[in-house]
């Protein structure tokens, strides 16, 4: 059987870009529930709470990536994403501005950064994801973050529908998506151009589009979560966070 020859790299991009116009979570009925101002005060925290656990391991499974990284330049462009999220030992950092909206929303940071309350389906989805920067091969792991391609316009949408909303949102708590606005642009330049650089088989590019395809199914999975836990009355979860707990 004759191999298929690869798609150039426009239609590559296209192909790419499309996954997200059909799959990306900003077409979940929680974000518009959450932009519109309909969200209740504990809805809101909810998904405070489960998204913490997805920030918070974002450095984590960029530090699994690195560590099987052998060229010394990838590592280099790679390691900004940690010290984006991570910050400096005393302060700055996306885990730090995210907790800083979980105070402004009403809850005890503590409470928040602890990972208590997280549902079961949240820490299954993320735990998948870390995992599979992990052990999949390097190209897949990249391809993987060019979710990254479509997070602004949703940054932007949230900044817009919080503010206009929500008595909480001020600059200070929305400061994390303010600072992704310019992150998130520079990573896919970096991450886009590495895709298409070494998917150079029709196979690497069905690779790497299965593993935008995976990460687009982390992101919409944590959403189903919380809509059947806190919007769809009386199915939270054992464990799960409760309303009135991990307040400040």
């Amino acid at each position: 059987m004759l191999s298929r020859p690869p798609l150039d790299r426009e239609s590559f991009e296209a192909r790419l870009r499309a996954i997200g116009a059909a799959r990306y979570h900003d077409r979940h009925p929680f974000h518009a529930l959450l932009h519109g101002g309909q969200a209740s005060a504990d809805q809101v925290r909810a998904w405070v709470i489960n998204r913490w656990y997805y920030q918070s391991r974002i450095p984590m499974k960029d530090a699994a990536f690195m560590s099987r990284v052998t060229d010394p330049a990838l590592r280099r462009a790679w390691r900004s994403r940690i010290e984006d999220h991570d910050g400096g030992l005393d302060e700055g950092g996306g885990l730090r501005r995210w907790l800083r909206l979980a105070e402004a929303v009403g809850l005890d940071p503590g409470y928040v950064a602890s990972g208590a309350g997280v549902m079961p389906a949240t820490r299954f989805a993320v735990d998948a994801y870390v995992r599979f920067v992990r052990d999949m091969p390097l190209l897949d792991a990249v391809a993987s973050s060019l979710t990254e391609m479509f997070a602004p316009k949703i940054h932007a949408e949230r900044i817009e529908g919080l503010l206009q909303h929500y008595d909480f949102a001020d600059e200070t708590a929305l400061s994390y998506f303010r600072t992704r606005l310019a992150e998130a642009p520079r990573d896919v330049a970096f991450g886009l151009r590495h895709v298409l650089d070494h998917a150079d088989t029709a196979e690497k590019q069905d690779a790497a589009a299965d593993a935008l395809t995976f990460k687009t199914d982390v992101l919409w999975a944590q959403l189903d979560a919380l809509w059947s836990g806190y919007v769809e009355p009386g199915r939270i979860p054992p464990g799960a966070w409760q309303p009135g707990e991990g307040l400040r």
